[in-house]
């Protein structure tokens, strides 16, 4: 009888007959207390492994940038070499330019001056050309296109640079001719571009009509491109722009003329040395 009783009083404190329940109050007091009595342990003890995983992350962050950057630099060296490829065609063109700018230089009695500055990087109507005294570059010489369109004169001269008045400058003017019957009148600059001519209504003049200038010959200067009137006026308004746009080409043929064509041509902006 009493070994019976030794063997339930066992089984009653054995482990297997305790609840998850119990067990599972007999922790949460356990932690409340340890709370309690040490509130920053838990932070304490997970800081490194806080730590570490940041760590961890960062490195991961670099680790993975780093195929970004990678698909970036190859992005670039593309764009790079499509970039040299592009002046590499533009240089073997200008190679050919000068080619056949030499080729001009035999042909033409003058001297072929590059374009160093055009609208807006210098004045409108005018332009600067990398030619100077130093290339035998005088006031009042004639300024060709390289179809031998006159653009306008010389007006200012330096060492190793001049500058260019075109003919659209407000304030020039030179005498001309226009249309099959050769109309003589008086050709005046309007400014950006563009050119003037006042002729009688019976001249007969229409849009498309060419305009001449003095020179080597009758040279085309312009083209009529629209006529003005009034009713009660006896005379129109000739809207002329150039033949050749002188804010797109890239060099151009200075010339002595001589004295009939200054005749020619007057301008209220004086010439500066």
């Amino acid at each position: 009888m009493r070994r019976t009783f030794l063997a339930k009083r066992n089984a009653l404190l054995s482990s297997t007959n305790i609840s998850w329940g119990a067990l599972a109050l007999v922790l949460a007091l356990f932690l409340l207390c340890l709370r309690l009595v040490a509130p920053n342990l838990f932070w304490s003890a997970l800081a490194p492994v806080f730590r570490l995983s940041d760590a961890v992350a960062a490195r991961s962050h670099v680790f993975f940038s780093s195929f970004g950057n990678a698909a970036a630099l190859a992005l670039q060296n593309e764009t790079l070499r499509n970039t040299n490829a592009a002046l590499a065609l533009q240089n073997q063109a200008l190679l050919q330019k000068i080619d056949g700018i030499s080729g001009l230089q035999e042909e033409h009695t003058g001297i072929i001056a590059g374009i160093t500055a055009r609208p807006p990087a210098s004045p409108y109507d005018t332009l600067v050309l990398a030619a100077g005294s130093a290339d035998g570059v005088q006031n009042g010489m004639e300024v060709f296109a390289a179809d031998g369109v006159p653009l306008g004169i010389i007006s200012s001269v330096l060492e190793d640079f001049s500058r260019a008045t075109l003919f659209s400058s407000p304030g020039m003017s030179v005498s001309g001719w226009v249309g099959r019957a050769h109309l003589p009148l008086a050709i005046k600059g309007a400014g950006a571009g563009a050119m003037n001519a006042s002729v009688p209504r019976s001249a007969g003049i229409a849009a498309g009509d060419i305009v001449f200038a003095p020179g080597p010959g009758m040279l085309p200067i312009g083209t009529v491109v629209r006529i003005d009137s009034e009713p009660s006026s006896r005379s129109i308004i000739l809207r002329i722009l150039p033949a050749q746009n002188p804010f797109s080409i890239g060099w151009v043929l200075i010339r002595d003329t001589g004295t009939s064509f200054r005749a020619a041509v007057s301008s209220t902006t004086p010439f500066m040395p």
